[in-house]
């Protein structure tokens, strides 16, 4: 073997460098209209020019040849096998009809599930409930992705119901795992408070505080609101994000004097408020992470965007807010999202109120009545004094209307 020859600054053509994950460097050759041709010598040695000529020349050298593909090779999905159904789940009008983000991460689980134990290849009718609840029972310490299986395969197999294809859903037998999990953090007023300190008025980022915690919108939303939707009113007059291809769900809310006055204290675009260092539309991802650089300046790295949404919940709840306010104000269509928040309010005031029942009282002091004195002592008592016998008389008149007592009236009452 002769000595090394490091490879040139000035790169011979098609001649490309990379690192994988684990940063191990890897070169390969890539020519237009043709594969990419791993070079699989040490960086320099003469069998590296050897496979670089080769690859040029259309003649991988033979350790090339021998080494494994770089990518896997599938074989086509055998009709009635459960990657076969996954592929026309993935063709249908219901999977294209569905958000870009939601197909992208639907695809990733249905492509792990095939992958699992070879399960594609398995007839997709002989798929029982316990299967399922087999491999859901497998990611139990990642209870979100349990779940987001099961939903994935209930959607797969209620469109292969639909379509005719299988007449039983093993997957709609099989229930979520209860996560025990609260979601997002929720802010509080503490934490709005110590990033508004971070990120004064003026700054991109405390408008986007205000944004997301005085609109009660998504960060999806929020990174589309701009002046055209703002109407003749001053209210936002926009149609919600998310749900768009089931159903347009438009949304009217008024512009807040606080968030008017940041609005105007910052620089913003003319289609949107927010907008990047180039000068574009934020992306609903690439806001969130953005955002949540945000926070990690301030301090709070528990906080995220979604979490503004609920402490906006969370305070127009304690503020007074009814479960049904709520669900004009965030755009919610079931009354049980709003009632979450209305519940933990009211038990919060209720405990406030009725906390310092717990407080043992002290006994309290037993009231001495004074005893009545009896006719004859009030009679003794009278005297010779004139003024105090008419006031006695006074109190012994009766009522006007009712006949005064008299020995007639007594008899007369006896008789009857």
């Amino acid at each position: 073997m002769g000595q090394l020859e490091a490879v040139p600054q000035l790169r011979p053509k098609y001649l490309i460098k990379d690192k994988d994950r684990h940063g191990n460097v890897r070169w390969y050759v890539r020519r237009p209209g043709h594969p990419k041709v791993r070079i699989r010598a040490a960086e320099g040695a003469p069998e590296f020019w050897d496979q670089y000529r080769g690859a040029l020349e259309g003649k991988p050298h033979s350790s090339a040849v021998d080494a494994p593909p770089l990518r896997p090779i599938f074989k086509r999905a055998a009709p009635g096998s459960l990657r076969w159904l996954c592929e026309q789940y993935a063709k249908s009008a219901v999977y294209r009809h569905l958000d870009p983000r939601t197909r992208y991460v639907r695809r990733g689980i249905i492509d792990r599930l095939c992958h699992h134990k070879n399960d594609g290849d398995k007839p997709f009718r002989l798929m029982e409930p316990r299967h399922v609840r087999e491999r859901r029972d497998e990611m139990y310490d990642r209870p979100e992705a349990a779940n987001a299986y099961v939903k994935t395969l209930r959607a797969v197999f209620k469109f292969a119901r639909d379509d005719g294809l299988c007449d039983r859903d093993p997957a709609r037998e099989v229930a979520y795992i209860r996560s025990g999990s609260d979601g997002w953090h929720t802010w509080s007023v503490g934490e709005v408070r110590q990033f508004e300190d971070r990120h004064p008025v003026g700054s991109k980022a405390r408008l986007a505080l205000a944004i997301l915690l005085l609109t009660g919108t998504r960060r999806s939303d929020a990174v589309r609101l701009g002046p055209p939707m703002v109407d003749h009113e001053g209210w936002l007059d926009f149609t919600e994000y998310k749900g768009r291809n089931k159903e347009l769900k438009r949304r009217a809310i008024p512009i807040l004097a606080p968030l008017q006055e940041i609005i105007e204290a910052t620089a913003t675009g003319d289609v949107t408020w927010l907008l990047t260092e180039f000068g574009k539309a934020y992306t609903s991802n690439g806001f969130g992470n953005w955002f949540r650089r945000r926070c990690d300046e301030a301090g709070l790295p528990q906080c995220s965007a979604h979490g503004l949404r609920k402490a906006g919940a969370t305070i127009a709840a304690e503020n007074g807010a009814t479960a049904h306010q709520l669900m004009a104000i965030f755009g919610w269509r079931a009354l049980r999202h709003a009632q979450r928040y209305a519940e933990k309010a009211d038990r919060k005031r209720m405990v406030g109120e009725a906390m310092h029942l717990l407080i043992p009282r002290l006994p309290a002091m037993a009231k001495s009545v004074p005893p009545q004195r009896d006719a004859k002592k009030r009679w003794d008592d009278l005297g010779e004094n004139d003024s105090e016998i008419k006031v006695v008389l006074r109190e012994m008149v009766p009522r006007a209307g009712i006949e005064p007592a008299t020995r007639g009236f007594s008899v007369r009452c006896s008789t009857n």
